[in-house]
């Protein structure tokens, strides 16, 4: 027997659709069906095309679509072919109208339309990747914040917690036997944080990592005299860029984070 077909028409990408239609499927445990979206459906054509499918591959159709008359439309041509199409906008809307006494504005899309502090988040996020662990330092000039830190002193998740904030952070590792780049000390110091961390607390988290990750616990990495190296190095750094530091031994990403933005009066 032919694989069954849901198809799921919207005015807009299709998204709500096919995420109910994955609910309900997921019901039935035995039944075996794909799901094919058909977005942006703004013309009668389209309709037809997807009943002739439906029709063809023994499917049903789910639609969320605003406009009265395309809803209408879906009513006709479902009786027409003979294929069930169910509107999983439509009820809501007239219950939502006479509820709150308020015509819909039955645009489509609304739910997905981006403004520009979408655009910004998604930016700022990008930029946190591509700019992540130093492994480009034309970011450093670039962003509105910089942190720096040995390993494991949270500077990636602090980086992109932050760029939910709209902030495009780059991070750079402290590393004695690696000279920071240039642009390190040519940006304000006003724009760079240092992140310290007790080396009792590094020495645990080091220990726990090397384990989690099947190694001895007692490499050099996590030894306390190489965390001591590299804590030395790390503050002669800071006093060179003369930037802020926040001691992060016991603090978590939110935390941390939330003391950056009342630095940065955010």
């Amino acid at each position: 027997m032919a694989e069954k077909t849901f198809y799921v028409l919207s005015d807009s990408v299709g998204e709500t659709a096919e995420l109910l239609a994955k609910a309900a499927l997921s019901q039935f445990l035995n039944v075996d069906m794909k799901i094919q979206r058909i977005p942006y459906v703004d013309d009668e054509a389209t309709m037809v095309d997807a009943f002739h499918l439906a029709k063809e591959n023994d499917g049903i159709i789910a639609y969320t679509l605003v406009k009265p008359d395309f809803r209408v439309k879906m009513l006709e041509l479902s009786q027409q072919f003979n294929v069930v199409a169910i509107d999983v906008l439509g009820p809501l809307l007239k219950q939502l109208e006479s509820h709150l006494n308020e015509p819909p504005t039955l645009q489509p899309g609304l739910v997905h339309k981006l403004d520009e502090d979408y655009y910004k988040r998604v930016e700022a996020i990008e930029f946190a990747v591509k700019y992540d662990d130093g492994r480009d330092a034309k970011g450093i000039l670039k962003a509105d914040l910089v942190l720096i830190g040995v390993s494991r002193t949270s500077k990636t998740p602090l980086s992109q917690f932050l760029a939910h904030k709209r902030l495009k952070v780059a991070n750079v590792p402290i590393v004695p036997e690696v000279e920071p780049p240039e642009e390190l000390f040519q940006v304000s110091p006003e724009k760079c944080i240092g992140l310290k961390i007790s080396s009792e607390k590094l020495n645990h988290i080091r220990t726990e990592r090397l384990k989690a990750l099947g190694l001895d616990g007692t490499a050099n990495y996590a030894k306390e005299e190489r965390i001591l190296q590299e804590i030395d190095y790390f503050n002669k750094v800071v006093d060179q860029i003369g930037c802020d530091t926040i001691d992060v031994s016991n603090k978590a990403v939110e935390e941390t984070a939330n003391v950056i933005l009342r630095k940065l009066k955010m």
